[in-house]
């Protein structure tokens, strides 16, 4: 067997007017993350992971926002386009470890939800789907409420 890991980033500013999706649910807030999709990060951010942990450069390069087909798709469909992506090099998702960086909306409540959201999306179990919540203190970008980032670090195997 062989494995290998990935780490995705993302970031989308937060604007009024926009729905908040994160972890492939929407989320009740006053804003919405700002992007060509739904600028979901969370999802972004593992899809990063996914496709750098295959060798297959990152979620831009794959769905451009500069391509119509994207523009306000569900970002579960790019997670999914992107397990079937890394399949085609014979890999699978092992687990994820994933990390939200918001001072709001408090995610605690809804990661259970989040976690069956996108184990469901990816064909794997729920336990192989970890996702933490934190803030800055106040600090940065985050901290200020001006938008929201995602860490995520993949496993992925093939039976090579």
């Amino acid at each position: 067997m062989k494995i290998r890991v990935g780490f995705g980033y993302d970031v989308h500013r937060l604007v009024e007017g926009r729905e908040l999706w994160l972890g492939g649910i929407r989320l009740e807030h006053e804003k919405g993350l700002l992007g060509h999709s739904d600028a979901d990060v969370l999802i972004h951010a593992i899809c990063d992971a996914l496709l750098g942990a295959a060798n297959m450069r990152d979620i831009g390069y794959h769905f451009p926002d500069t391509a119509g087909e994207y523009k306000n798709i569900d970002s579960k469909i790019l997670l999914r386009k992107t397990a079937e992506l890394i399949a085609t090099k014979g890999y699978a998702v092992g687990n994820i470890d994933a990390t939200v960086c918001a001072e709001r909306p408090k995610l605690k409540s809804r990661i259970p939800e989040m976690q069956q959201t996108l184990a469901q999306v990816m064909d794997i179990d729920p336990d192989d789907v970890s996702i933490k919540a934190t803030t800055t203190e106040k600090l940065g970008f985050t901290g200020r409420e001006e938008g929201i980032a995602a860490y995520a670090t993949v496993l992925i195997t093939t039976k090579k």
